[in-house]
């Protein structure tokens, strides 16, 4: 197995940092842009055959160090009872939370058996490479779930709400939380070897506020799988200064947006805990050489940090070359990193 990943994760030296990067698994993959010619997102995420495939193309195509679970985040509103539609513009819920209140949820494990599936499925075809697996993050999780329309872009209603019915959104939140901590243990015992919480949207309230009312609950999460002897990693985006607060009773990882250096960073986050980011997507649209330079830039840090993952601030765009992707790949596997 390529356990470079692993190793790194665990503590141990290595010769350069591990790659992979968020949103791998599809986007900006010609061999993906082939298959949603002939099938639909949801569909494909539904069938372990082509989800296994689309999991498994950036392995072929990028040569990272990892894969990651071709899913979504919001599986989990899904099996609550909100219904869960894709269409071209997005997602949306048919049966999304109402901003009148009294909401009622329940959670149907029943409904997320195909992940599971398709984790098995996954680690049949190609158990030499670590198979990241993930959820959304308990506050991304519950703005979404307020999503009627897949024009509705703005999280503005789900947010008055949760200030303005904070009884009835902690009860949710707490429902979410239970039914991500079933879903990640079914995911270790699947077999994936790491796990990623994506909380995408942390930077929309203060940080102060999430780390007072929302940061126990991603622990409460994240700690589910460390119980599993199963490595995590905890994906704040825009957490800005509430990075002071990550320390290893949070997670092993946390994962850095591009807002902020990776070097500031390293200095708010406990020592305990590794750093994963934080390179912007859009330097991908430079020509090589300011790729390059960029690149040649974070040298410095990898060489001073081997509790470090070379990954990306948030995922891919869609109309990024994908041959930058692998340019990047390979600079990093065949760079000298003076460790």
């Amino acid at each position: 197995m390529n356990r470079i990943l692993l190793d790194t994760i665990n503590g141990k030296n290595t010769s350069r940092p591990p790659v992979w990067f968020m949103r791998q698994a599809g986007r900006i993959l010609p061999s993906y842009r082939e298959l949603k010619k002939s099938y639909h997102f949801y569909s494909m995420m539904k069938d372990k055959e082509l989800a296994a495939k689309v999991t498994l193309l950036p392995i072929n195509d990028l040569k990272v160090d990892a894969a990651i679970l071709f899913s979504d985040i919001l599986v989990i509103p899904d099996a609550m009872g909100l219904e869960l539609d894709f269409n071209s513009n997005g997602p949306k819920f048919s049966n999304a939370l109402k901003t009148t209140g009294n909401n009622k949820v329940k959670y149907d494990s029943s409904k997320l058996g195909y992940v599971y599936d398709n984790i098995k499925t996954i680690k049949n075809k190609n158990n030499d490479i670590p198979l990241i697996g993930f959820c959304g993050g308990p506050l991304t999780t519950f703005l979404f779930m307020f999503r009627a329309s897949e024009n509705n872009k703005s999280f503005k209603d789900a947010i008055k709400f949760f200030y303005g019915n904070r009884k009835e959104s902690i009860k949710i939140l707490e429902q979410v939380t239970e039914a991500s901590i079933h879903y990640a243990k079914n995911q270790v015992l699947s077999g994936i070897e790491v796990f990623q919480l994506f909380e995408t949207y942390c930077g929309a309230i203060p940080h102060e506020l999430y780390e007072e009312l929302i940061l126990p609950f991603s622990k409460k999460i994240l700690n589910s799988v460390k119980e599993m002897n199963c490595p995590n990693i905890f994906f704040p985006k825009d957490f800005s200064m509430g990075l002071k607060s990550i320390n290893n009773d949070v997670c092993d990882f946390v994962s850095i947006d591009w807002h902020m250096s990776l070097n500031n960073a390293r200095y708010l986050v406990d020592n305990s805990v590794g750093i994963q980011g934080n390179m912007d997507p859009r330097i991908l649209y430079y020509d090589l050489d300011k790729i390059e330079k960029y690149l040649q830039s974070c040298v410095e840090f990898g060489s001073n940090n081997n509790d470090w993952i070379f990954n990306l601030g948030h995922g891919f765009l869609p109309d990024i070359d994908y041959k930058k992707a692998q340019f990047v790949v390979e600079w990093i596997k065949k760079t000298n990193w003076n460790r």
